[in-house]
């Protein structure tokens, strides 16, 4: 697995886990989150590829959230 995939999910779950324990996430986490996904597809293989895919939608799901 690449440096740039692992960065990716490794966001989204300190995201996840702010969440949980109460804490919103800023918009400078979900920015650096998305860039870590977008960086990690360059250099990943499909099956990576599907599951930034999936991070992106909890990434989006994140923002609609923040947006209620």
């Amino acid at each position: 697995m690449n440096s740039l995939f692992e960065n990716a999910r490794n966001a989204i779950n300190r995201m996840t886990q702010n969440r949980e324990a109460g804490h919103q996430p800023s918009q400078e986490d979900m920015q650096a989150a998305k860039q870590a996904i977008q960086s990690a597809y360059s250099q990943c293989s499909q099956e990576e590829k599907q599951e930034l895919q999936q991070l992106e939608r909890k990434l989006e799901a994140e923002h609609n959230n923040q947006l209620r």
